[in-house]
């Protein structure tokens, strides 16, 4: 008895969605910036990274089909969907200059007042929810601005590991609390009262002093060029 040949594999058809006023077409499993730059649509802003999720530049609100409210995301770590409507967002600047000195921040006792001195409008915060629903990556931004405000710098600056500044939370936030800027703030703010690593401060003063030179020669230097790979 023959044996029956496999059927091969069916191909998947390519999903539609309609991307700022371009009706697109691309194959499943793409995300928005590839369908984006499949379609060979310019591409000279709302970009940054290509695919890494870390920049925060490729900004976008999207409309799902049967779903009432449109929601933010970033285009390069958002999978296409069939029916999608797609927009890209400019950018949204922090609305005032936040001056502030790390220098002076000699000890944690001054975290509240600096923090007050910086972003007195944090005190404000009205609890919307706002910000986090803004957030792409499902960073606790109100959460981070209540515990900014109550001095609480170090937990603050950790619920922020993960923003990319995109500024979204920024646009979204009713009272002008620019809380990307506040959170990169107590981060910062961290980083300054936070004692380096000893064998890093000893490598510095060594680079420094000339006693770590640097020998172009030494194997792995100079790695060899593509051509001379291909040759």
């Amino acid at each position: 008895m023959q044996a029956k040949k496999s059927a091969p594999p069916a191909q998947s058809s390519p999903i539609g969605l309609h991307f700022d006023g371009h009706r697109i077409q691309v194959s499943r499993g793409a995300s928005l910036l590839e369908a984006w730059m499949a379609a060979g649509l310019p591409l000279t802003e709302n970009v940054g990274c290509l695919g890494q999720g870390v920049c925060g530049a490729c900004r976008v609100l999207v409309s799902r089909p049967g779903i009432r409210l449109a929601t933010t995301a970033l285009a390069c770590t958002t999978l296409a969907e069939d029916g999608m409507q797609v927009a890209f967002i400019d950018h949204f600047p922090a609305r005032r200059q936040h001056p502030y000195d790390l220098h002076a921040m000699t000890d944690s006792w001054e975290a509240i007042r600096q923090i007050n001195t910086a972003f007195p409008e944090a005190q404000h915060c009205r609890h919307c929810g706002g910000c986090d629903r803004a957030c792409p990556k499902g960073v606790e931004v109100q959460r981070m601005v209540n515990l900014a405000c109550a001095g609480q710098a170090s937990a603050a600056g950790a619920l922020f590991e993960q923003c990319v500044l995109c500024n979204l939370c920024v646009a979204a936030c009713p009272e002008h609390i620019d809380p990307a800027h506040l959170g990169q703030f107590v981060r910062r703010m961290n980083a300054a009262l936070t004692l380096r690593p000893s064998d890093l401060i000893m490598r510095v003063h060594e680079i420094e002093e000339g006693l770590q030179p640097i020998h172009l020669d030494a194997e792995g230097a100079n790695p060899p060029l593509a051509k001379e790979i291909a040759s």
